[in-house]
């Protein structure tokens, strides 16, 4: 090689090794945490820093954090960018796509080569019993209990379209894409939405009815990626064009869901049969030791804290002003709490959504939307307390002589203190229980688990963070109440002893 090229070559490595590191991202299954973990692993033989965000919660989450600049790619689907992302009523090819996606300053790179597309799973002895072989054929069965993931619920090429297509008019119910094969299997649902290279459907016997009226449009899985990304960046990516077909992508989640692999295993063993060497073979979730899992799991409760407390802190004081602030204006009280309470009304997943335009993902939209769902019960507990103290205790402190501010500082808190710590207390069991969905959008803390566990249906993972949220809101409500004991003045706790 000319010694020029190489020392130039040495140099742009040296540049990307030391540069930003790329941030790849995957959705919230376990083929999209495959094919997260094989993005990364091949940008990282090529010597690129790369930080994960996997786990994130759905499309439009992951599309607005791509857009946005705060990952640099993800695996996406043409089928989900043509109907649900890019609202395009005709099956659009790449080529098409990418004409509307420049103007986002994005790029949908050449496909992996298998094609994942929607569709309805039953069990095989229940098609085998009502002769079910085709879509159509479900307008005969009424009776059918069907249950379907959420993000299939309402997107355009899922349940709306499609019972327009088909015909169906009766109302289902949605479920955790994770957990409605479990739900097959126990006989409490009779049909669910599949993806057609998920390893449960052999795992667990299922038949996939035909679409016999061609609804379902090709979903192409292919790096989406930003294009500012570096151009060597890209043309690393395209070395996996074509080289995962139908039974091959079925084969890896098949691996992750009932081999005891892991995703990152998993990826490492394809690049290998490719020809792309990758140090990640026994690495990830599946293989971490006692002491390994420990650790993550202080790491994560840490982060779990860090969130609660940073958002509860600003809310308390936040929340106590405006109580002070407007308890006297009965009119302008009712108008803050009302406001709080529709805070509280928007739901979790939607509102962290929301927040990704304003702050991107991560630590900082979670802390927002944590603050926001702490405000109601720390103001309405507050105005509560100080607008319904004594009148004849106020008429005494009235006819002391004592001054407005007085009186607040004197009367109306030390009385009001015991129910303004209650909404405290409410305020920080209510942010740790919502914190743990702060990992939908890369915050980490005891939700990660919950996350992943979701993603392959696994009991332990779930349980390795739900338990100790649940142990921590616990031990917080206990904590608060003590110091709650402490902070009231003496003769309302011996009154409420």
């Amino acid at each position: 090689m000319n010694p020029f090229r190489a020392a130039a070559l040495c140099v742009s490595l040296a540049l990307a090794a030391g540069g930003e590191p790329l941030v790849v991202a995957s959705k919230d299954f376990n083929e999209s945490y495959i094919l997260g973990e094989i993005m990364a692993q091949l940008l990282e033989s090529d010597g690129f820093e790369v930080e994960r965000r996997f786990g994130l919660g759905g499309t439009l989450i992951c599309y607005e954090a791509l857009r946005t600049g705060e990952i640099d790619l993800y695996a996406e689907y043409t089928g989900t960018l043509a109907t649900a992302i890019l609202k395009r009523p005709d099956r659009s090819g790449i080529d098409a796509l990418n004409d509307v996606l420049a103007q986002e300053g994005l790029t949908l790179l050449p496909p992996f080569g298998f094609n994942n597309t929607y569709a309805l799973a039953v069990p095989r002895a229940l098609a085998r019993s009502r002769g079910l072989l085709t879509i159509s054929a479900l307008v005969d069965h009424p009776d059918l209990r069907i249950a379907v993931s959420h993000e299939f619920l309402e997107r355009e090429d899922g349940w709306p379209g499609l019972s327009r297509t088909y015909g169906f008019d009766r109302p289902i119910d949605g479920i955790e894409h994770g957990l409605a094969y479990q739900a097959l299997e126990e006989g409490t649902i009779d049909l669910t939405d599949a993806y057609s290279t998920d390893g449960e459907l052999v795992r667990h016997d299922l038949v996939v009815l035909r679409d016999d009226r061609d609804f379902f449009p090709r979903y192409l899985a292919a790096p989406l990626v930003r294009n500012d990304l570096p151009q060597r960046a890209k043309d690393r990516l395209r070395i996996v064009a074509d080289t995962l077909d139908d039974p091959a992508m079925q084969a890896l989640n098949a691996s992750v869901l009932f081999e005891d692999a892991d995703f990152a295993a998993a990826a490492a063993g394809y690049l290998d049969g490719i020809g792309i060497e990758s140090d990640h073979a026994g690495s990830g979730s599946g293989s971490h030791s006692g002491s390994q899992q420990w650790r993550q799991l202080a790491r994560n409760t840490l982060r779990h804290l860090e969130l609660t407390v940073m958002a509860l802190v600003p809310a308390t004081l936040v929340g106590i002003g405006l109580g002070l602030l407007v308890f006297r204006i009965a009119w302008l009280a009712r108008s803050v709490v009302y406001a709080a309470g529709l805070l509280q009304t928007i739901p979790s997943i939607a509102l962290l959504a929301f927040m990704i335009p304003l702050f991107g993902i991560g630590v900082t939209p979670a802390i927002v939307a944590l603050f926001l769902y702490s405000l109601l019960p720390i103001v309405r507990n507050t105005v509560t307390a100080l607008s319904t103290i004594d009148p004849v205790l106020q008429r005494v402190s009235l006819a002391m002589g004592l001054t407005r501010t007085q009186r607040l500082r004197h009367v109306f808190v030390p009385l009001a203190v015991p129910s303004i710590l209650a909404g405290i207390r409410t305020a920080a069991v209510i942010s740790i229980g919502t914190a743990t969905l702060a990992a939908f959008i890369g915050a980490g803390g005891l939700g990660d688990p919950i996350v992943t566990g979701l993603a392959l249906n696994d009991h332990g993972l779930i349980l390795q963070g739900a338990l100790p949220a649940a142990l921590l809101a616990i031990f917080t409500e206990f904590a608060l109440e003590g110091v709650e004991r402490v902070l009231s003045p003496r003769h309302l706790r011996a009154a409420t002893a």
